[in-house]
């Protein structure tokens, strides 16, 4: 009787420790599956890489990396994180896959391309020049030059109310810290959202075309949505519309700027991805 019990108790022990390495191996069976279905190192170490270091080419001018667009890429695959981590390529998969890309989660030339026809395609598309009627002339507190010439400071009608709109909603957050004199209006020493350009006449783009010979298809274009009156240059930081990466590199990285890439779309202004100032009413 005693070995019998023996007996049993030993069967009971074998398939105890069965059910435990079996219990065991499942487990780590959906640990290893689990492991393999999340966004592997490799896209984001090729981002770390190719933020900085991708060359390719816009307007004509040799780039390299895509560092300055980080804002805009951020806002438009929708993740709030770094460029260098797995979620941050795993939402850039996700919007390959929405755009009929392989889903790498890499920013390589191809996806970089893409990324900016779709910014692009955003833009205002209707360059009709303005007449005279559908402007008005914006106060000298609303510009970036307080002694900027009257015949420059003329704004399409709607886009200059949608701007005050945007303005006021700038001033309301507070961690973006802009002087304001009254409710909805900039103080005259803050220079942040300031207009620094608004209409054009073809003139007056020939002109400065003259004067920046080296600006390209990229800075100042020849059929320029600024003949519109639709398309403003706000003030973002550093040097107001200078093109070097230096210059960008700063004014990418404002609360100002990256308040614009999150909200401005609300007042309905695309921006320009080549010029972090510069933004363009498409309603």
């Amino acid at each position: 009787m005693k070995r019998i019990s023996n007996y049993i108790a030993g069967l009971f022990m074998l398939v105890g420790l069965i059910v435990a390495v079996l219990g065991f191996t499942a487990s780590s069976g959906r640990s290893q599956v689990k492991l393999t279905s999340k966004p592997s190192n490799t896209g984001a170490q090729a981002n770390a890489l190719l933020r900085n270091d991708l060359n390719w080419k816009f307007g004509g001018k040799s780039q390299r990396g895509w560092y300055l667009y980080v804002p805009l890429i951020k806002r438009l695959v929708n993740t709030s994180q770094d460029p260098a981590s797995t979620k941050f390529a795993s939402a850039v998969a996700n919007w390959q896959q929405k755009s009929e890309l392989k889903p790498s989660g890499i920013i390589d030339e191809e996806t970089l391309y893409a990324m900016i026809k779709a910014w692009q395609e955003a833009r205002l598309k209707d360059r009709t020049p303005a007449q005279p009627e559908q402007l008005l002339t914006a106060p000298i507190a609303d510009f970036y030059d307080p002694t900027r010439a009257e015949e420059l400071r003329q704004v399409e009608k709607q886009t200059y109310a949608a701007y005050k709109r945007m303005v006021a909603a700038a001033i309301a957050e507070r961690s973006l810290g802009l002087a304001h004199a009254s409710r909805g209006e900039l103080a005259a020493g803050e220079k942040y959202l300031k207009i620094v350009s608004a209409f054009r006449s073809r003139e007056y783009q020939e002109k400065l075309r003259r004067e920046s010979p080296n600006s390209g298809s990229a800075g100042l274009a020849v059929n320029s949505p600024h003949f519109t009156g639709r398309a403003l240059d706000l003030y973002v930081g550093g040097d107001p519309v200078d093109t070097q990466d230096a210059n960008r590199s700063l004014q990418v990285e404002t609360k100002v700027y990256q308040w614009l890439v999150r909200n401005a779309e609300r007042f309905g202004f695309r921006p320009y991805c080549y010029e972090p100032w510069h933004w363009e009413y498409v309603k």
